[in-house]
């Protein structure tokens, strides 16, 4: 039987390097993203997808970059593009800290439960039930760089997600994984993950995914 287990993200999922200016887009390699990096080490009978979208939201239309960045809009047409699914990894969050969208990290969290319920909601897992799901609230932002004013006061809202995003977790039935206690962004500019964060995220998703949901 293959596991089949969908990363659904933003920047950080796609595999955006840190950016010293904005018009650079590179992206860390393929083998070097997280989910590809967890892919590896679980192995035969997993199939990881990587669906992540800079500048995604939780549930917002970003007037600047465009309405697709909705995450919640998106979600139901790519669960139904790869089901069955058994898992859906979450980790949103970072793009809602922007000044322009004016939320706080509360809203932030229960946004995510909105996305969790669409998630468990659905008929796109084996059987027709809905997948399960694992919350990954991100590490806190650092306001610095050529993206500190685009997410100016960010930083201190991000900073009680996790607490936040725990207790809708919890509510929603869900286990929750803080990856402020795992990883660091990057001090070039304050939201993306090294080279050397997206490895160790991706080792530690193996670790909560067989804790959690499948022993092997």
């Amino acid at each position: 039987m293959t596991r089949t287990i969908l990363c659904y993200g933003d920047s950080n999922t796609f595999g955006t390097m840190p950016m010293a200016s904005l018009s650079e887009d590179g992206r860390h390699g393929h083998d070097a993203r997280w989910p590809s990096v967890m892919a590896k080490v679980l192995g035969v009978g997993f199939e990881v997808i990587a669906e992540g979208l800079p500048g995604r939201t939780s549930l917002h239309d970003d007037p600047i970059e465009g309405a697709h960045r909705n995450g919640l809009s998106v979600l139901p047409a790519v669960m139904e593009s790869h089901r069955p699914l058994d898992l859906v990894i979450l980790m949103l969050g970072t793009n809602d800290l922007k000044q322009r969208f004016s939320v706080g990290a509360g809203d932030i969290a229960l946004s995510l439960g909105r996305l969790i319920e669409a998630i468990k909601a659905s008929t796109t897992g084996p059987g027709g039930r809905g997948p399960l799901v694992l919350l990954v609230c991100p590490p806190p932002i650092r306001e610095i760089g050529e993206l500190g004013e685009m997410f100016a006061g960010g930083a201190l809202k991000s900073a009680s997600l996790s607490g936040a995003c725990a207790r809708v977790a919890e509510r929603l039935g869900v286990p929750m994984v803080n990856a402020r206690t795992l990883i660091e962004v990057s001090d070039i500019d304050g939201i993306h993950f090294s080279a050397e964060a997206q490895q160790r995220l991706g080792l530690a998703m193996v670790r909560e995914v067989q804790d959690h949901f499948f022993k092997t």
